[in-house]
Parts: C-alpha cells; structure tokens; sequence
C-alpha cells in the first residue's frame, strides 16, 4: 500500500468515505479521539500549537466528509495537571466516554504511565509525540504504536551533525531536565559519543528540575568550565528560558550549542537565539523543508495553520498531523480489508500494523514493534532576510534505519556495537535557498 497523506481540502475523503460506508452497518454517530497535550504551564507553548493543529485537522477531515464518511470528535485532556488527574481523566475518557483511539502523550513520563494504562483498558493508543525509546523497548504492546521516532535516531542526528561538522572539539557538557526525557536522552547521546570519540572530556552533567525558572547557578558553572560544546535537549518554556539567560551572560560567545528539540523554540525565541545553533526538528518535519517547501499539500497546511494562530507550525504540529494521518490511514486500510464497509476497532488496530502513512515529511511506516521510522532534519540556525527570527540552514537529513537500533534491540546495547565509522553514516545536505 503507498503511504496517505493528510490533504487538508474537501476532496481528501469526500466521494470515497461516504461511497464505501453507504452500506455499511454498524456505523457509528462519531469516531471519538481522545488526546493529551499540554494546555497550561510552562509546557503549553508546546503543547497548544498541537491543539490548534487537531481542531484544525479534525475541521478539515468532517468538512471533507470524515474518516470513511464518519465525523471525528475531539476530547482534550491537560497534561498540565499532573500525574493523577492525567491518569483519572484518561481512564474517564476511555470507560465512561468510550472514546474510540488515544493519542497520548507529550510527556516521555506521562507515557511511560499512560502506555501500559491504555494496553490494560484495551484502546487504541497513538504515541503522537514523546520521545522515550524505553516505551517499546522495554515491554510488548498490542494497542498502543507511536507514530515518529523515538529519542534513539533523534539523538544519533544529533551527534552526527555535531561529529561531521565540528569534529574538533575536546571538551562537552549537558543541561537537561531532570526527568525521563533528559536523563535518557543524555544517556543516549553520551553513550554513543563517547564510541564514537572517545578523547571527549565531560565537563559538567547539569539536570535541573523541570519547569526551572532560573538557571543563573548552571550557567555560572557553565561560564567556569567553558565547554566547546554544550548539550541542552529541553524543550518549551524551559528551553526559551535557558536560552534568554545564556544570552544575557553571554554563554553563545564561548560554547557550541547543540538544542535538538530548538526547532519548536525559535519563534518565540527571535533574534535572542544566535546564528550557528545547531538545531533539531524532531523528525523531517519543518515549514521550509528543504524537499517540500513547494509541495502543495505542506503549504495549504502551513498558510492554514498560521491564518488561525499566527504563527508558523512547530513539529508538535507536525506530529499531530502524522498522527491523524496514521489513523486516516488505518481506517482506510481496515475498511479496503473489509469490502468497502466501516472498519469496527478490532480491524482498525489490526491495519495499524505494518501501517504506511504520510504527514508533511517523508513517508513513515510502523514496524513490527510498533514503533514508525521517521527521518531526521537537523541544521544550524541563520538570520535571513523575510523572517523575523532564525531558520534552519546547512540542513542534513538522515534515513531512520540508519540511525536507529533494529526492532527487538535495545538502543543502548545497540550503540554498545557502533564504532567510529558510523560517522561516516549516508545523509542528504541541503542549503536554505537552494
């Protein structure tokens, strides 16, 4: 089957959804989503441009007719609220609601709770966004698959881009999270690295707590040690702070930095953040990308999503976006499985296997661990003329096979068998204006 793609006009569905579920029984009113995202805290500058993107896309999709010819409906809940009424309020969404399919969550840690919660209360559950590699690594899921990559291929571009472009450097040090996702993303970064290039001398492994509003005593002791590189894989508020107060010090002047999940920040950022950043997207999703700037389907949804926000989407939009197109995608395959007629949930989970689905990237496919291959773009920030803040430039984007541990290994053990040469991994280079 050729990967779908979300195609936010009235002919995406209509004409097909409607004709094949004419005579089908069975047909529900609605098919009910629910999804968690961040609506408030310092998280939500994350996690509301992926709200605005589902009620965008789930418009369009009921406009155009629906998910084979039935309305989606949308139930948000706040990942903001913590980890007890998250947990209340999913477990509502699914017995009381009945909602059809999950997508949760933002948080590596609320999806560390939430996967084996959603298996249990047997729904369907799309991963849209965490990054965590432990999810799938380290337990069998049937109902729940995550629709981009994990944090294993995200990190990996990281180095590359850091080891092919500045091979140099001597010293590094990490400011990160104190959570799930910054203690396993650097564990993941480091490991490889120190296979890679060995020689490199950790200078200062720095995790403050999440939601920090003041890093003054880790930049005073980045100031000290004056790494060459410096590592931060925070992200939303916590990494638009980071940055306002390491530019203030002027700790841009002294180190390299390298801020994998920056693409989300640059916006709000503006001209705060310098040129030579290196910065990553999370995937190959970006509203300049460099192999789609001119596909018609990537700008009806950037021109869209900037008409109802005022801004330019983040990948949190764009994983959104892929979410929903993997579940347009198994609808579609489960009902084409079914003579044309409405899939029911025990069909629609089983499509989600193998899937081949497409947001604005390159096409994605779920392997047999549930987990997608997703590319990744990364490059380094630049002033250009026509936006008011940095974009992305001197671009690199990696193949997911080539960056990420098999189905069945653990990244770890993974990286354990990588040697020097992986460096010299195949990647696709593009400049901004070519």
């Amino acid at each position: 089957m050729k990967a779908r793609r979300i195609i936010l006009s009235m002919a995406t569905v209509l004409g097909l959804g409607v004709a094949q579920t004419a005579f089908a029984q069975d047909v529900p009113e609605n098919i009910k989503i629910g999804i968690t995202t961040f609506t408030s805290g310092p998280a939500s500058v994350f996690g509301v441009p992926a709200q605005a993107a589902a009620e965008m896309i789930a418009e369009n999709i009921n406009e155009a007719g629906g998910i084979q010819g039935v309305p989606v409906e949308l139930h948000f809940v706040d990942e903001g609220a913590g980890a007890e009424t998250l947990t209340t309020e999913v477990r509502r969404l699914v017995q009381d609601l009945d909602v059809d399919v999950m997508m949760a969550a933002i948080s590596s840690g609320n999806c560390i709770n939430l996967t084996p919660l959603l298996e249990d209360l047997e729904v369907l559950n799309i991963l849209w966004d965490c990054g965590t590699q432990r999810i799938f690594e380290e337990a069998e899921y049937k109902y729940n698959f995550r629709t981009q990559a994990n944090a294993t291929p995200e990190m990996m571009a990281a180095l590359l881009y850091l080891l092919k472009t500045i091979p140099d450097f001597e010293t590094i040090a990490v400011i990160n999270q104190d959570y799930a996702w910054g203690r396993d993303s650097w564990e993941l970064f480091s490991s490889a690295l120190m296979k890679l290039k060995p020689d490199v001398q950790v200078v200062a492994e720095l995790f403050p707590r999440l939601g920090a509003p003041d890093f003054s005593a880790e930049i005073s002791r980045l100031l000290a040690t004056q790494p060459d590189v410096i590592l931060s894989t925070s992200w939303g508020g916590d990494l638009d702070t980071l940055v306002q107060q390491a530019s203030q010090r002027g700790l841009f002047q002294n180190s390299t930095f390298v801020l994998p999940l920056a693409e989300s920040s640059i916006q709000r950022l503006g001209g705060v953040l310098p040129d030579g950043v290196i910065i990553g997207a999370r995937g190959d999703h970006y509203f300049l990308h460099p192999e789609l700037r001119d596909d018609k389907n990537l700008g009806d949804f950037v021109e869209r999503f900037r008409k109802r926000t005022g801004n330019y989407p983040i990948y949190p939009a764009f994983h959104m976006a892929q979410a929903f197109a993997a579940l347009q995608a198994a609808y579609d395959k489960a009902a084409d499985a079914n003579g044309g007629k409405f899939p029911d949930r025990a069909q629609v989970l089983e499509a989600m296997e193998g899937l081949e689905f497409q947001g604005y990237g390159r096409p994605l496919t779920i392997r047999e661990d549930n987990q997608a291959l997703e590319a990744q773009l990364i490059g380094v920030s630049r002033t250009v003329d026509g936006y008011d803040f940095p974009i992305m430039d001197d671009m690199m984007i990696f193949g997911a096979a080539d960056i990420m541990a098999p189905a069945g290994e653990n990244s770890l053990d993974w990286i354990g068998t990588l040697d020097p040469s992986f460096i010299d991994t195949e990647v696709t280079e593009y400049k901004h204006e070519e």
